[in-house]
């Protein structure tokens, strides 16, 4: 256990901000106006752990992970700190943003350089963290649990310490089996394991039976594999187009043996590495990085996208907040929508209207929007404007939006002439569309007098639909009065009503785009799928969730997919299946927020019908053959309970067109979370792999309630590769869980 803080260090022995932290210094925690008080904070030993002291009578110590940190944020960047703070302090401030549901840290130092050194010195450790590969997280894992067992931190462990242990990892074992294991590594019969035992103790624990078959298969050179031998590995079972040079190459990178590589061998701990990296990932390594044509019209593409996206939780009395903006645009988010009231002091608010949601000032969001929107994806950012302000606060609205977004905001179309398409993602880089009502056509922009003839246009169809929600909708919309400011601010997104898609054909433009609700557009989807397809090849279109979903639940987004739907809005806050999917449709190409649809939804000869399939491009029959082989190191749900240790099962789902859909599970493992086995094999049976996604969920089997689940990958069918693959697994609000993962054999065949 003296490795411990070795470790933790992972190359940063003797670096002076990791000796700034471990040393620690009184910050200032911020809650409130009149809740402020100075704490002190310092890294653990293990480098892994955030330690502050606390006056709560039973928590004098309170502790984080790293792993647990989001990001950090330096300045007055937090809606917290922005709120109980004086911009005089600006410099003095910083953030810790933590995953999941946990509250933000806003802390303030002492002075400006010691609020750097904060903020540097945590972002080298987290980015340290991140960079380590799947092996070195594992051995981090394992090595921590083992300190945390350490009772009486001797550096030893008793057979007593030993079987906390391993519930601390997820195993559960007899008491036989933990005695043997013990005996078996207690050479000096002194009654408890230090220095070479535990070493021996953790190998043969993190021992994997089945890297020994797959490399005893191809290990023909004295013992391991010679260039050539991985070279037939990486052709029969990995399914790729690998040279030699390809094989030296990995050889160079991963093996960690100087005699080895000088030979040009791979041991088995190299191959392990190898594995454990993204050349042996499922999501293949080329489609990391944006790969697609970016070139293409802007309504060519999926577009991910959320809906009410000021929300932090439920749709009638949750909190509204410009965090939830941080975080949907951090996750790629390209389509945000803004639900705009009059506010106080003649200042616009967004706010769920009809609802006890709290309120955010209007200029508060475009400023955080503005400072985010193009932190993790360059590509252009569209605004949804739900407005249903009086005049004076549409013109604060346009002026905040002039003023705030400068010269990124899109108040023109591009080049010299009237556009009769949309330009692509590539031409829109960080810019800002609005989209939402006009008082006129584009054209008019291009004739001499850009006048409008009046001055009001029909109520904004989702807050229509979400006070008529249940009841007849109203023969005649209600009116309402549009600034000629704001309105000329929308260019290549002017909403309009949806009146069937012969209407739309011959009278609306391109950059003419409706909204639909859920149980319009599946009804659509389902009933006029090619019609659909086509109204999307030169048209946008909008879908979100119905009114009725209070808790902010979300709609299955696959069908609308299916049917070409670009902006297929859902409800980000909310960790679910839908949003495993849209996190999986949105992974590859950079995770950039904008996904290339397939050929056959963008070219107007096509006839394609999810819901009939006959011939066409899109037809293109594959086998899909998994077998599900092992997971390591699977999280433990209930921590608190030291006997509470998981049953795991996996499932694998296929999304996509209707004979697509599929589902088939391995049968549970009792009491072993940390390397269960399965050796499972399934066959799927794909027709159109081009909108297909494959989900693997692993769940915690329970016989008397409904399974809790352990983690969850999703990604198309397109960006798999095939042959032995680790796939990484995502916890329910889609954070990767370090440790732990699933082991895999995939190929991807043409049908027979």
């Amino acid at each position: 256990m003296e490795r411990n803080s070795a470790t933790g260090k992972h190359g940063l022995e003797g670096d002076a901000d990791l000796q700034f932290l471990l040393v620690g210094g009184e910050l200032v925690k911020i809650r409130s106006g009149s809740w402020k008080k100075s704490r002190f904070y310092k890294l653990e030993e293990d480098c892994k752990t955030l330690w502050h002291d606390s006056q709560k009578v039973f928590r004098k110590k309170k502790t984080f992970c790293v792993d647990d940190i989001d990001s950090v944020r330096k300045g007055r960047q937090s809606e917290g700190l922005s709120k109980h703070t004086n911009p005089s302090v600006e410099d003095r401030c910083f953030s810790i943003i933590l995953r999941g549901h946990k509250k933000n840290l806003d802390l303030m130092a002492p002075t400006a350089d010691a609020a750097n050194r904060w903020v540097t010195a945590l972002e080298k450790i987290i980015s340290n963290m991140r960079n380590l590969s799947r092996q070195q997280k594992s051995e981090h894992w394992i090595i921590n649990c083992m300190r945390k067992a350490d009772k009486n931190k001797d550096n030893k462990m008793n057979l007593k310490e030993l079987k906390h242990f391993l519930r601390q990892i997820n195993v559960e074992v007899d008491d036989m089996y933990a005695a043997e294991l013990f005996n078996k590594c207690d050479t000096s019969h002194s009654g408890s394991l230090e220095g070479s035992e535990i070493k021996h103790f953790y190998d043969l624990l993190t021992h994997r039976e089945e890297i020994d078959v797959i490399y005893g298969k191809y290990a023909k050179t004295d013992g391991q594999m010679s260039a050539r031998d991985l070279l037939r590995f990486l052709v029969n079972e990995q399914r790729e187009q690998a040279s030699m040079e390809d094989t030296l190459k990995l050889i160079n990178k991963y093996e960690l043996d100087e005699t080895a590589k000088q030979k040009k061998h791979m041991s088995k701990d190299g191959f392990l590495m190898y594995l454990n990296h993204e050349e042996g990932s499922i999501l293949n390594p080329a489609h990391n990085e944006v790969y697609q044509d970016m070139r293409q019209p802007l309504n060519h593409y999926y577009i991910s996208s959320s809906h009410n996206t000021y929300l932090m939780e439920d749709q009638l009395k949750g909190p509204s907040s410009t965090e939830a903006y941080i975080r949907a645009l951090m996750k790629s988010c390209r389509c945000v929508e803004l639900d705009c009231w009059d506010g106080a002091n003649g200042e616009p608010v967004i706010y769920h209207g009809y609802t006890l949601t709290s309120k955010v000032l209007f200029k508060d969001v475009v400023k955080a929007i503005n400072d985010y929107a193009f932190k993790t994806s360059e590509y252009p950012v569209i605004l949804s404007l739900e407005n249903h302000c009086s005049m004076e606060q549409q013109k604060l609205m346009a002026h905040h939006l002039c003023s705030i977004l400068g010269s990124a905001l899109l108040t023109q179309p591009l080049g010299d002439a009237m556009p009769t398409n949309f330009p692509s993602p590539e031409e829109l880089k960080g810019r800002f569309l609005i989209k939402g009502k006009r008082l006129n056509k584009l054209n008019a922009i291009f004739n001499s007098s850009n006048t409008v003839e009046e001055d009001s246009v029909s109520e904004e169809d989702e807050a229509a639909d979400y006070k008529d929600d249940g009841q007849k909708a109203k023969a005649k919309k209600s009116k309402m009065k549009l600034a000629k400011e704001l309105s000329d601010m929308v260019i290549y997104c002017k909403s309009v009503h949806f009146n069937g898609f012969e209407h739309a054909k011959d009278n609306q433009a391109f950059y003419e785009m409706s909204s639909f609700k859920e149980s319009k557009a599946l009804k659509l989807a389902e009933t006029s799928a090619t019609a659909y397809i086509h109204h999307n090849m030169d048209k946008l279109s909008r879908i979100y969730p119905a009114g009725s979903r209070t808790d902010s639940s979300n709609y299955n987004p696959v069908p609308m997919w299916n049917a070409g739907c670009q902006i297929v809005a859902l409800n980000f806050q909310t960790p679910s299946k839908e949003m495993h999917l849209n996190q999986g449709r949105f992974l590859p190409n950079g995770f950039c927020g904008y996904n290339l649809k397939p050929e056959f939804q963008r070219s107007l000869s096509s006839q394609f019908d999810p819901n009939a399939l006959s011939k066409g491009p899109w037809l293109k029959r594959k086998t899909l053959y998994v077998m599900v082989i092992s997971a390591q190191q699977l999280p433990k749900l209930n921590k608190d309970k030291h006997k509470s240790i998981a049953d795991p099962l996996v499932r694998v789902e296929l999304y996509g067109v209707p004979a697509d859909i599929a589902s088939k599970e391995t049968h549970y493992i009792e009491n072993n979370g940390f390397n269960p086995m399965w050796n499972e094999n399934f066959q799927f049976d794909i027709n159109v792999p081009d909108l297909a996604m494959v989900r693997f969920v692993v769940e915690d089997h329970d016989s008397t309630s409904q399974n809790d689940l352990l983690g969850q990958y999703c990604l198309p069918l397109t960006n798999i590769q095939n042959g032995y693959r680790h796939v990484p697994l995502l916890t329910k609000r889609g954070d990767v869980i370090c440790s732990a993962g699933l082991f895999v054999h995939l190929m991807l065949l043409d049908a027979q």
